[in-house]
């Protein structure tokens, strides 16, 4: 009896978070406290249109660009379970070995050629070229990186199945963090003058 008790609560709870309406565009004002959706009313087809990406965003002097799209810019988003990134790179240029906590990420090449991989729990690498055309996938929570290798420059579209996947950068979350410096310099061997130049590079500008 417990058992189908608890199977039927698991399943109710489930079905109580599914959708109960097409679509919910948060009403801008309560953003900050609760999320209030439109009255449908007032809904246009302009919620459901996203045009800040088609142009590249602010290149980093490493040559590297993203424009993430969650639904902070992008409202008809909201509820749907899904977001996506535009990035761009520079020949020889990379984004950094990270992983998102609450997504899959698909990464389509848009033009170019990239270098992609993530790597598993077993410390395998899974990696190759992958060019115009083509999709790679990199399972939830696991570290992955990419790099243009080409002569031109690259752009990849990402998207992911959560509406907030979160990003942590690997070099930045352990480098530009508050971890105890003794730590650091245990766990990669390192010396006070190296650990001090790392973490110059990568703590937050404040």
């Amino acid at each position: 009896m417990l058992n189908l008790c608890s199977t039927w609560s698991s399943t109710g709870i489930s079905a109580w978070r599914d959708s109960v309406q097409d679509f919910c565009i948060p009403r801008s004002e309560f953003l900050s406290i609760f999320v209030s959706c439109k009255n449908s009313s007032l809904v246009t087809v302009e919620d459901f249109v996203f045009s800040g990406i088609k142009s590249p965003g602010e290149f980093s002097k490493a040559g590297f660009a993203s424009i993430p799209v969650s639904v902070s810019v992008f409202p008809g988003l909201n509820t749907l379970g899904m977001s996506f990134v535009r990035a761009d790179f520079e020949p020889g240029s990379i984004n950094v070995p990270h992983y998102h906590p609450r997504a899959t990420e698909t990464a389509f090449v848009v033009e170019g050629k990239i270098y992609s991989g993530f790597v598993d729990s077993r410390n395998r690498v899974f990696a190759k070229v992958i060019e115009k055309g083509e999709v790679m996938v990199f399972p939830k929570g696991l570290v992955h990186f990419q790099m243009n290798i080409g002569d031109s420059r690259a752009t990849i579209l990402g998207s992911f199945n959560s509406q907030n996947p979160g990003l942590l950068k690997i070099p930045s979350a352990v480098f530009g963090s508050e971890i105890e410096e003794e730590v650091l310099i245990k766990a990669f061997g390192l010396n006070s003058k190296e650990l001090a130049k790392l973490k110059k590079k990568f703590l937050p500008i404040s």
